[in-house]
């Protein structure tokens, strides 16, 4: 009986995990954003082609917007695309098996770790309602294939004290991370340093091959980073931008200290540190964690924290218990947590849920141990009875957290998720036909991605198209021009678009020429306005 119990506990989260992360999920977020029509775009490409939209042939690193993007997601979601077309199930997919291959694996680890399936079932229960985690896996994300591959490592790895080879599948999967988010740069050679630290029962000779695995995909990645993409990727993020350095020589100007002692303190070092600690503290802040989440409404919930304010107090037991017993594995969770706020530290913007997504399976574990905390401290009816109310109470939290997620966020920020270019890109591939020019305004970002993916458009033809233009300018890369489709900046539209004929603009809510026809209003679901649609003749 009890074997049947856990066996219906565990297929029932399973089908709860599954349900957040894949229920609507053409429609829940609202619709694809511009990196995510990128990525199944590039996927569609290399399917077709077997190069990205640039011409690149099997690139590492797929050249995008204002950056790079890694490689893994796009080659793990070209199948998908073959199966389901370009569709936003096929983009999302990656990350919905990533975000349920983390749960499982958060089960196993536990199962591992404590011989409980009861704590082993709590973890996957909380991993599975962790909005945290839901929202991250219904979007396509780099971020979270690497958190699944980074947890998958650490599951072999602790199976490796018992069979030594798992330890070099351990090493490809860390490997592999890296080239699929740029945060697990900055962390893997951490992580190879914790398991050096907290696992000294290997063998030299049997840590020899992984560690030498370890570091090839650590020097392929940096020399992709240093020659092609990193620097694009820095100036974007970096602490230390344009504004930073005016802030530095202002303080320099302002201060009354002897010049050298001036320069001492007030330089980009001094600032750099500084910077990157507050940043660093931040990403422990109860308001983020628990209350109101991110600034970036596309992966936080405005109101609504990035984990349940219930955990706050298993958490705080579990550290505690953690740090009075002090065993290998412990430590190095705890380790876990401590380093994965970095890669948000160094870069603008913190705290930043999506470059911190490293610690989100640290806080599940350690909130466990909270509950192994009270396990040991109360037995019998009492236990049962609480074991009752805390399951009530993350269900209640989870079930709070879907209907604002499913609800009043789809409604109040789909202007976020650049919604209404899947209905302008249906309008186009439906009437496109009858003008000579189809013009797009450049407000919402990236009109030519979007027509690339919303209308399916042959990659071979537009690799070679002869009235492409694009270029590099500010750091970004800019689509002018292919085939009759041009794109244009918001305050040049009537400039630009005056005198045209036979020309269909879709445009920002008002911004076309006196005369204009006006066929259709796409709308926010808020209501608002989001694109005008106008015959200019």
């Amino acid at each position: 009986m009890y074997k049947k119990v856990n066996i219906f506990s565990f297929c029932l989260i399973l089908l709860v995990a599954f349900f957040l992360r894949f229920y609507q999920i053409n429609n829940i977020p609202p619709s694809l954003n511009w990196d995510e029509v990128s990525i199944g775009y590039n996927a569609y490409s290399i399917l077709k082609t077997g190069r990205d939209e640039w011409g690149q042939f099997l690139p590492l690193s797929f050249r995008a917007f204002g950056d790079y993007k890694l490689p893994l997601y796009i080659y793990l979601d070209a199948p998908f695309v073959a199966l389901l077309g370009l569709t936003e199930a096929a983009v999302r997919l990656p990350s919905v098996l990533s975000g349920m291959g983390v749960v499982v694996l958060v089960f196993l680890i536990l199962k591992e770790l404590t011989k409980s399936f009861y704590l082993s079932l709590w973890g996957m229960f909380i991993s599975a309602t962790l909005p945290w985690l839901v929202v991250f896996s219904r979007i396509a994300l780099e971020a979270n294939l690497a958190l699944f591959l980074t947890t998958a490592s650490f599951y072999l790895l602790l199976l490796a004290r018992r069979k030594k080879i798992l330890l070099f599948f351990s090493a490809v999967l860390l490997g592999l991370s890296i080239f699929s988010y740029n945060s697990s740069r900055v962390l893997v050679i951490l992580f190879l340093l914790l398991g050096i630290v907290f696992y000294r029962n290997f063998k030299k000779k049997e840590i020899l091959l992984p560690l030498v695995i370890i570091i090839i995909f650590i020097l392929i990645a940096f020399f992709q980073a240093v020659t092609v993409d990193s620097g694009a990727r820095y100036k974007w993020t970096t602490i230390l931008d344009e504004g930073a350095i005016t802030r530095i020589n202002q303080l320099r100007g302002l201060s009354g200290l002897p010049s050298l002692l001036n320069q001492l303190i007030h330089n980009k070092a001094t600032y750099f540190i500084t910077e990157a600690s507050k940043n660093y503290i931040y990403h422990f802040d109860p308001y983020f964690l628990f209350i109101n989440g991110g600034s970036n409404f596309q992966f936080s919930i405005p109101g609504s924290g990035q984990i349940y304010l219930s955990l706050l107090p298993l958490i705080v037991l579990g550290i505690w218990k953690m740090m009075c017993e002090r065993k290998g594995w412990q430590l190095f969770i705890l380790g876990w947590l401590l380093i994965s706020p970095i890669p948000g530290a160094i870069t603008r913007d913190a705290p930043h849920s999506l470059r911190a997504i490293f610690m989100t399976v640290p806080l599940v574990l350690i909130a466990v141990m909270g509950i192994k905390r009270i396990q040991d401290s109360i037995s019998g009816k009492i236990f049962i009875l609480l074991t009752i109310l805390m399951v009530l109470l993350l269900s209640i939290s989870a079930f709070v957290f879907w209907q604002n997620y499913g609800n009043d966020y789809q409604k109040n920020y789909s202007w976020s998720w650049q919604y209404g270019y899947k209905q302008v890109m249906e309008f186009v591939h439906t009437n496109g036909n009858n003008y000579d020019r189809i013009i797009f305004t450049k407000r919402y970002g990236e009109p030519h991605e979007f027509l690339l993916f919303y209308l399916q458009y042959d990659p071979l033809k537009y690799q070679t198209n002869e009235t492409l233009i694009r270029y590099e300018r500010s750091d970004w890369f800019w689509v002018d021009r292919f085939d009759k489709f041009e794109f244009i900046n918001d305050w040049e539209i009537k400039d630009k678009v005056l005198g045209a004929n036979n020309t269909l603009l879709i445009t920002s809510p008002g911004n076309y020429p006196i005369g204009s026809q006006v066929l259709e209003t796409i709308k926010f679901l808020d209501g608002k306005a989001a694109f005008d649609i106008a015959a200019v003749n």
